[in-house]
């Protein structure tokens, strides 16, 4: 698939609707959230070359909202990534998910994850940062957020962007990673790893990760909690020692509902105990 040329970034950008092709089918145990007392959509967020699309939702009354950035899975800003921040906003946050990969390519349209690997190796991190800091500003400038109360959650690809953001930027006031790979080769496009970051992050980050992940060996958990310890950011990483990989990924077989849900509440516990 080719890239996306920068008239057409500009000018043809939007979001996935429903789920993305590559994880169908969907599973019966898919956690839909309704709209009521909340504002939730598609929006267009302004970055250096034109717009990116983003799924937003809010409160529908009130203003200065805790502002969450929600980060995509390999598969994109489908309608899990989108029913996560509805979930956020009925507890009061303005929650926003930003199309990461599109100029790259539109990653929800591809039938299998063979295919959506060489889009996504194409995203440079410095990228990723900086439409994360026009996210802010647009959160902050155009839909009621407050600057002071910026959390960041993200899911494999996004856990692993949580915690490179929180040491990119200072102002982040906590973040919760999601099963995010921790090591990695040093490239152009992807410099640096959360391992090479631990030791200097200062925004609390709680990384939630499975013990029959795969794809993200134990050692590589234990060697970032060994990294994290001469930090002073207070990280934490909780590893559920039966789940799998995307353990909170409710619409997939890998879902397991009492880790997703001790994982949901200490994320609320974390983001609350660090001022979000």
């Amino acid at each position: 698939m080719r890239s996306i040329t920068r008239r057409e970034f500009m000018t043809t950008a939007t979001l996935a609707t429903g789920f993305a092709l590559a994880v169908q089918p969907v599973s019966h145990a898919t956690i839909k959230t309704d709209t009521t007392g909340i504002v939730a959509g598609a929006v267009q967020i302004p970055v250096k070359g034109g717009t990116i699309p983003a799924y937003r939702s809010a409160p529908a009354t009130g203003s200065d909202f805790p502002i969450v950035l929600v980060i995509q899975e390999i598969f994109g800003v489908h309608e899990h990534i989108q029913d996560i921040t509805r979930r956020f906003a009925k507890l009061g946050y303005l929650a926003i998910a930003p199309e990461l990969f599109v100029r790259q390519g539109n990653v929800s349209k591809l039938g299998s994850i063979d295919q959506i690997r060489p889009i996504v190796a194409k995203v440079p991190d410095a990228q990723v940062l900086s439409d994360l800091d026009a996210t802010v500003n647009w959160a902050t400038n155009s839909a009621k957020g407050n600057a002071n109360r910026i959390a960041i959650t993200g899911f494999c690809w996004g856990g692993r962007i949580t915690w490179l953001y929180s040491a990119y930027n200072p102002k982040v006031k906590a973040g919760v990673a999601w099963y995010g790979r921790l090591v990695g080769d040093s490239t152009a496009l992807t410099p640096k790893h959360p391992v090479d970051i631990a030791s200097s992050l200062t925004v609390p980050v709680l990384g939630l990760y499975g013990g029959q992940d795969t794809g993200i060996p134990l050692n590589t958990v234990e060697t970032m909690r060994g990294q994290l310890k001469s930090s002073s950011s207070k990280s934490e990483i909780v590893v559920y020692p039966d789940a799998p990989h995307a353990f909170f990924a409710d619409y997939r077989p890998s879902y397991r509902e009492a880790d997703a849900k001790d994982g949901w509440k200490r994320l609320q516990s974390w983001f609350k105990q660090h001022g979000v």
